[in-house]
């Protein structure tokens, strides 16, 4: 998959020395921020329409992607110490608790709320609430308009999940950027 995302890079102008591999367990540290791989749950493939060529057509006239690896999600240390979980697309998962609280002792959280492909509102707060118990959660991969002029919207999936998370849910916005000190409460953008 290196060579691959290496030559996707570059097609699209970035310099593929700029895609690393990173495994399962591992890190890699990139400027201030150290990257690490956790598991994920969730079916993980390419499109024909991604891969191109004679392969590509093949897949989409079939119906199918090609195999992408496994779905992972991450765990960020920056340097002002502050350790954050992307839960990328996955279910609950054991090692949300015993890896991503007990090891890395995540205090920022940005989850997916989804549903269908993702944890949903509900499972996504038990995973903050029982498993993880981050001190700021921002919501994310939603899958459906949750805010009007910077306002949840009434009986969507980001309002079901606010209501049930215990940890403040800091709700992302188009043109707004948040910051998070060490212990990962929002200092600015909130």
């Amino acid at each position: 998959m290196p060579k691959f995302f290496a030559a996707k890079l570059k097609a699209l102008g970035g310099d593929p020395k700029n895609s690393q591999l990173v495994r399962f367990g591992a890190s890699r540290k990139v400027g201030g921020v150290s990257i690490t791989t956790v598991p994920a749950v969730h079916s993980n493939g390419i499109s024909g329409h991604m891969i191109g060529g004679k392969l590509g057509d093949l897949l989409n006239a079939a119906g199918l992607t090609a195999y992408a690896g496994p779905p992972t999600g991450y765990v960020l240390t920056f340097s002002n110490g502050l350790s954050a979980y992307l839960s990328g697309d996955t279910g609950i998962t054991a090692e949300q608790e015993t890896v991503v609280r007990d090891h890395y002792a995540a205090k920022l959280v940005v989850m997916n709320i989804g549903d269908t492909f993702t944890t949903g509102p509900k499972e996504a707060a038990w995973v903050v609430n029982q498993l993880i118990k981050p001190n700021s959660i921002i919501a994310s991969h939603a899958n459906q308009p949750s805010t009007a002029g910077g306002q949840t919207i009434a009986g969507t999936r980001l309002a079901l999940f606010q209501s049930l998370a215990r940890a403040k849910v800091h709700v992302p916005l188009s043109g707004r950027s948040m910051t998070f000190n060490h212990k990962g409460k929002c200092t600015s953008g909130c």
